[in-house]
């Protein structure tokens, strides 16, 4: 899979245009703002949009969903918990297909209630889970201190340290890294206990 990673708007959201490298299909995650941009991608590269994924539902990775669609035909992935408009839903272990690539669904709740990461071809898309250097935070509706810490011990520390990092926000020194990386030098993810993270994060 190639990787067009476009910042857009002014909260330094991250767009992904994710192209399989065996057919022009390609899938958009968290579309927000600066469409034109992504429209002269897909038109330079030639490229069909299969899906429009979501790794969560906070507008600044939604409002350029119905746009998006219009333009492209495509169907709009949630996680199966959200509560805003999608055409297909997902849960955790599904697979988002496009061209002879995929991507699969991990539900990591704890910024809100339907985050999700997608992993594929050694990279992940992390949303507003994980950030190169900090992670989601966890005072707005649906958001949970103790989710997060299990989501990002339980689940994301857990997986290759070699995964590319795509995270949903230019918030770091670099707009991408590994988990291994975050590992070593994140400071969310050094080793604490549950209580100590959740007292960490002011919940």
């Amino acid at each position: 899979m190639l990787v067009h990673q476009l910042q857009v708007g002014n909260m330094q959201n991250f767009t992904y245009v994710v192209r399989d490298e065996d057919t022009a299909e390609c899938v958009i995650i968290d579309p927000s703002w600066d469409l034109v941009e992504i429209e002269l991608l897909l038109k330079q590269h030639g490229l069909k949009v299969r899906h429009i994924i979501n790794t969560h539902h906070h507008f600044d990775h939604t409002t350029g969903n119905d746009e998006m669609a219009r333009s492209t035909g495509a169907p709009i992935i949630q996680h199966e918990s959200s509560e805003i408009y999608h055409d297909a839903s997902v849960r955790d272990g599904d697979t988002v297909r496009f061209g002879s690539s995929g991507l699969r669904v991990i539900h990591t709740p704890g910024h809100s209630k339907d985050s999700i990461c997608l992993v594929g071809d050694g990279k992940i898309f992390t949303g507003d889970t994980l950030f190169v250097g900090s992670c989601g935070r966890v005072d707005l509706p649906g958001g949970d201190a103790g989710e997060i810490y299990d989501s990002l011990f339980g689940v994301l520390c857990m997986m290759q340290d070699g995964l590319v990092v795509y995270p949903g926000h230019n918030y770091g020194h670099a707009p991408h890294s590994t988990i291994g990386q975050e590992k070593a030098t994140n400071p969310v993810l050094q080793p604490r206990s549950r209580q100590e993270f959740v007292a960490m994060m002011g919940q």
